[in-house]
């Protein structure tokens, strides 16, 4: 009775995680320490819960679908400040559609972008591998066919554009690239981005680009696609991007994102929520609107994780193939085999972390491109993380040394 497809889903990397675990108990005399999951741990703004309580009167209304004339605003002229656009090249009427989170949008929009057939043919969707997992699962039930681009240290963890082959570019309906990218931290620079349009308009496909973690980063602020359409001088076409307050604002719970872009793909999109979509309230339209035209403790919930890359640097350097990641807030660390080494953190020092190879899928037989990983979480506290990462060298150290002593014997053995 079901829709067969659904089967074929790969199991969620949080259920693979739990059964891995499974009757093995962390030893006594450590707190346990989750650093699996990415939700925010900073205490949200006050803005949020003040405008929230401002607006309460409107909890009995019936919200609009398209999003409050003031939230599509605010989120128009953020776009225009943070992507530095050109006034009104952003038209809150024609080029947004706020959302109940990304995740609802990105999973949607693949039902409005991907045809039954493509030049005659079903159509792919091209994502990176590794990957969030609702990009195959959008691209699967809407029944087209992934194709997984590895992302690799070689090629800077972000999928080789001209490795694809032109055969796919032109079965292909929808990319979906995610900059900053979830799990390795590295973003797209504008010239790539610039060529993934040009593939996506040369080939009529969608590019589709997650920018959730685009104001997490380090040093300097990723580049977005919209910035990438403005540099090119054509407009939006073909190209659609999303973003939320979950990670900007660590607002998770709130529920409140948005997609942009191409104002048929846009307007199209709106109509299919009006029958498919979440409302979001009110009163939390209205935070985020107050939240989007507020810089200020974006600043500061980036200094925090700063703060925590620095002592996981301090813990960590040189070891597991350690990189300070541009964006984002995980440590995507090289431990030799990521479900053996989650096992043996949780076992021995209480500590939760997911093995890569669980955000990846190994297409055709070909080995997964990110068994080798575990990836954790810098959301807790400064001393919690602190105090992680130390778990992490005394337990892992001395088997991943072993490991590379070993490889390196047997590559010099006659």
């Amino acid at each position: 009775m079901l829709n067969p497809l659904f089967d074929t889903l790969p199991a969620y990397p949080f259920t693979g995680l739990n059964a891995l675990l499974q009757g093995v108990a962390p030893p006594p005399g450590y707190r346990p320490i989750d650093m699996a999951v990415g939700d925010p741990q900073h205490a949200a703004p006050p803005l949020l819960a003040d405008t929230v309580a401002r607006h309460a009167a409107d909890w009995n209304r019936y919200p609009p679908m398209s999003g409050t004339p003031e939230l599509r605003l605010a989120i128009t002229e953020w776009l225009t400040r943070r992507y530095r656009l050109a006034p009104g090249t952003v038209s809150p009427d024609h080029h947004v559609a706020p959302l109940a989170g990304s995740r609802e949008g990105i999973v949607l929009f693949a039902s409005l972008a991907i045809p039954r057939r493509k030049n005659g043919r079903r159509p792919v969707v091209l994502m990176p591998n590794p990957h969030f997992l609702i990009y195959n699962s959008a691209a699967t039930l809407a029944g087209a066919e992934p194709v997984f681009l590895p992302a690799r240290r070689n090629n800077g963890f972000l999928p080789d554009l001209d490795a694809i082959p032109a055969e796919t570019l032109d079965r292909a309906a929808l990319f979906y690239l995610c900059s900053p990218s979830n799990p390795e931290g590295s973003f797209a620079d504008l010239e790539y981005l610039k060529r993934a349009i040009g593939l996506a308009r040369r080939h009529d496909f969608v590019l589709v680009v997650d920018e959730c973690y685009s104001e997490i980063y380090d040093r300097e602020p990723p580049p977005g696609a919209l910035e990438a359409c403005a540099a090119l001088g054509n407009g939006f076409d073909g190209v659609v991007v999303f973003h939320s307050l979950s990670k900007r604002s660590s607002a998770a719970g709130m529920r409140s994102a948005f997609a942009a872009g191409d104002p048929k793909l846009i307007g199209d999109f709106a109509r299919l929520r009006s029958y498919h979509g979440v409302h979001v309230p009110l009163p939390i339209q209205a935070a985020a609107a107050a939240l989007w035209r507020d810089e200020r403790h974006v600043e500061e919930n980036r200094a925090k994780y700063r703060r925590k890359f620095d002592l996981a640097e301090g813990a960590l350097a040189g070891k597991f193939g350690f990189y300070r990641p541009p964006g984002g807030f995980f440590l995507w660390l090289d431990v030799g085999d990521g479900e053996k080494a989650a096992l043996r953190l949780w076992r021995e020092a209480g500590l939760r972390a997911l093995p890569g190879g669980y955000l990846a899928v190994a297409p055709n037989g070909a080995d997964n491109p990110a068994r080798q990983y575990l990836r954790l979480a810098l959301v807790h506290s400064e001393p919690t993380v602190e105090d992680a990462c130390q778990r992490i060298g005394r337990v892992l150290e001395p088997d991943v040394s072993a490991a590379v002593a070993k490889v390196r014997a047997e590559a010099i053995t006659p």
